[in-house]
């Protein structure tokens, strides 16, 4: 008999923070998405791809689904309800260790009303609460949509993962490899470049600091004798003092993002890398759509 080969596309949706990009990174078994405990990590809509002998997944990565306050907001939720349309499976996330609130209910609203052909429900951070509180928060997820399917995991430490897949798999229709082998997401390098520089921010910083920032990659320079990629990059806040915070005392601030931020692109790139970051100003970028799209942040033009 011969082999058939699946393929398709599987969008994540959730609310901010349900495990979304962690459980990406766990499926193509390295980091491809930036993951921080802050909400709206996520900002582009992104595909990850793991292929296997019998199948190619494309999963959609989205931002979290929220109530928006603002421009970037709203396009970010423009982006990720998009993000539903013309796919194959519709996997909503549920972080197992909260409870089921208003906020699941709207996210679950919005999956109902898509045409996906299969939705599956995945209740992730299984391993943060005892199997009896698993127990009820799939007795309450389960009335919020029907379900083809519910996956019990943690993607943190990787327990169930494959389980993911398999839910996938049985949904995915017969279809041709979209992308080849190697390809493990479909951003651009200076993307990447640009959001692992982003997640040290979020990562250190607290309050409304990570919100206001965005990340250009200004240049890059592959330097072949040296095996060293010179990266540009320039960070944007929308005040004098978030400039001041993100430099630090004497330089420290922004010299701990780029030792740490480097650590990741030298992993990500295979060689050494030399980054030169720069901060700048950006008045109210939040609420200028023209800027948030020239970040590349939500649908673009």
């Amino acid at each position: 008999m011969a082999h058939t080969f699946k393929s398709g596309f599987v969008t994540l949706v959730g609310r901010p923070n349900a495990g979304k990009s962690t459980l990406i990174n766990a499926v193509v078994g390295h980091k491809v998405a930036i993951t921080s405990n802050t909400a709206q990590t996520t900002r582009h809509r992104f595909s990850a791809i793991v292929t296997r002998d019998d199948m190619q997944i494309i999963m959609v990565d989205t931002p979290g689904l929220h109530k928006p306050h603002d421009a970037l907001g709203q396009e970010l939720n423009t982006s990720a309800i998009k993000a539903m349309e013309d796919v194959d499976v519709v996997a909503m996330l549920i972080d197992c260790s909260k409870p089921i609130g208003r906020g699941d209910e709207w996210v679950a609203a919005q999956v109902n009303e898509v045409h996906a052909p299969h939705k599956i429900l995945i209740l992730t951070k299984a391993d943060l609460v005892e199997p009896k509180v698993i127990e009820e928060q799939m007795k309450a997820a389960k009335k919020l949509a029907r379900w083809d399917e519910i996956v019990v995991l943690s993607a943190k430490t990787g327990k169930n993962v494959s389980g993911f897949e398999e839910a996938v798999a049985t949904w995915l229709p017969e279809g041709p490899k979209w992308f080849p082998d190697d390809m493990d997401t479909d951003q651009p390098l200076e993307v990447i470049v640009a959001e692992f520089i982003r997640e040290k921010i979020l990562r250190s910083f607290r309050d409304e600091v990570p919100h206001s920032i965005g990340v250009v990659t200004e240049d890059m320079q592959y330097e072949r004798k040296k095996d060293l990629y010179k990266i540009y990059a320039t960070i944007y806040v929308e005040r004098d003092s978030q400039k001041g915070i993100i430099i630090g005392k004497g330089g420290q601030a922004i010299k701990q993002i780029g030792i740490e931020a480097r650590k990741d692109l030298e992993q990500l790139l295979g060689c050494g890398v030399y980054l030169d970051l720069n901060v700048k100003i950006k008045k109210n970028w939040r609420r200028d759509l023209n800027q948030i799209r020239r970040f590349g942040y939500g649908e673009g033009i």
